[in-house]
């Protein structure tokens, strides 16, 4: 596509008005008007052949196989011109779909030799499908009369899924020995702990762990080294429902609890215990049934990632009730949901009870800090008193559900979003070692 430059509009109009003076001037040359005409399309008639055509420029895309949430890669596309017809610079413009953030979506790229790369930072919105949609590459000719445009469609997916890496770097910091909060170290001890083997005693080990006898028989200090009981069973339950899918500090609900379960689910697999995952909405969507040991994570994280938004209202009654009867062993079951008020989570209340009787929940309640900062802000206009006095009431109801949750048995894990990981881990240690499954 080859179009004409503000620049082209203003040379070729410069000549009405010089022209309009000589007809007034001197009618006998008002021809130097339509020579002017002439003159002036013979010029970009000439400009226009002497710009690099579309067909001369070569586009190869080169694009992320994968995007991780909370991560940004880059997206490059070399182009290519004929030498001897390549302009010293051109523009750029990007196009992807709703799940990628292309910032800035516009780039200038310089051409040496007729070679040159744009390059695009891509930033990933939500988890599912990201698409590359189409490039545009723009170039003026050589006296700037012309702009020269071509676009290529690339119709290129890119899977996003959670950030894997970053769960497994924050498990690793929590595995750490030498930590004096590190995870191992917590579970060296507790009322369901196994003892494991005698270690010769460190400074900072629990005394109560000594072995007076064979700290005797050897002559030289030495402690019991305890490791907490395995082969446990955690179930991870996420609801997949409309309410989940809304957004928090910038991610959906959804994600943030995936973030978690991946978490929960790589550490307790490290340390022996069996791990099943069920997602449900309007109706069960996942059930991968436990599994165990380390390699048994990325058939989790495959199942997770497949998880996507929905805009169904959630069946607490089909989905949790499905979840009891599939569960055969007393079990720590985690709940990821969410609720508006107590009515609408009147049936979750009454199927998180039944789970009670029999096993051990943990229920994750995210605090919404955007609904606290209306709250505690300061009302300067009538509608600040509104949003201030809608977001007490939903605080309201939000605190009372949690406390009948408490006082129905569960064990309530309510924080930030960006500290919800570490709450709940602590919460499983705890279980763990005092032995409550």
């Amino acid at each position: 596509m080859i179009y004409p430059t503000s620049r082209a509009v203003f040379f070729v109009a410069i000549g009405v008005p010089v022209a309009l003076l000589f007809g007034v001037a001197a009618p006998d040359l008002w021809l130097a008007g339509i020579a002017w005409i002439v003159l002036s399309v013979g010029i970009l008639v000439v400009d226009a052949l002497a710009a690099g055509m579309p067909s001369s420029l070569r586009i190869v895309a080169e694009l992320p196989g994968m995007l991780a949430m909370g991560q940004s890669a880059r997206a490059t596309f070399h182009l290519t011109f004929d030498a001897a017809r390549a302009p010293r610079q051109a523009e750029a413009a990007l196009d992807a779909g709703a799940r990628l953030q292309i910032l800035p979506s516009r780039r200038s790229v310089q051409f040496v030799h007729g070679r040159g790369a744009a390059e695009f930072p891509v930033t990933p919105l939500r988890r599912g499908e990201g698409r590359i949609e189409k490039l545009w590459v723009r170039w003026t000719s050589p006296l700037g009369f012309h702009w020269v445009q071509k676009s290529e469609t690339i119709g290129r997916s890119i899977p996003v899924v959670p950030n894997v890496q970053a769960v497994k770097d924050e498990a690793l910091r929590l595995f750490r020995r030498d930590g004096p909060l590190g995870l191992l170290v917590q579970l060296s001890g507790g009322e369901s702990a196994e003892f494991h083997a005698l270690r010769d005693f460190q400074t900072g080990m629990d005394r109560r762990a000594i072995d007076w006898k064979q700290s005797a028989k050897h002559a030289v200090l030495r402690a019991k080294e305890f490791h907490a009981e395995q082969n446990q069973h955690l179930v991870l339950v996420l609801d997949t429902g409309r309410l989940m899918s809304e957004p928090l500090d910038g991610q959906p609900r959804l994600d943030r609890a995936l973030h978690a379960i991946l978490l929960m689910a790589y550490v307790a697999l490290k340390l022996g215990d069996r791990v099943g995952l069920f997602a449900f909405d309007e109706k069960p969507r996942l059930k991968s049934g436990t599994v165990a040991g380390a390699r048994a994570f990325p058939l989790l994280q495959r199942l997770a990632t497949g998880l996507d938004y929905s805009t169904a209202e959630t069946n607490f009654t089909l989905g949790l009730t499905q979840l009891a009867s599939d569960i055969e062993h007393r079990s720590i079951i985690v709940i990821f949901t969410d609720f508006v008020d107590t009515t609408s989570a009147e049936l979750m209340l009454e199927n998180v009870g039944r789970l009670l009787r029999r096993h051990l929940v943990l229920f994750v309640a995210f605090r919404d800090q955007e609904t606290e900062t209306l709250r505690r802000a300061e009302p300067k206009t009538p509608e600040d008193v509104a949003r201030a006095v809608i977001a007490d009431a939903l605080l309201r109801e939000r605190e009372i559900v949690i406390e009948r949750l408490r006082r129905l048995g569960a064990e309530i894990i309510d924080a930030p979003a960006g500290r919800i990981g570490m709450r709940l881990l602590n919460a499983y240690i705890a279980t763990k070692r005092l032995g409550l499954v």
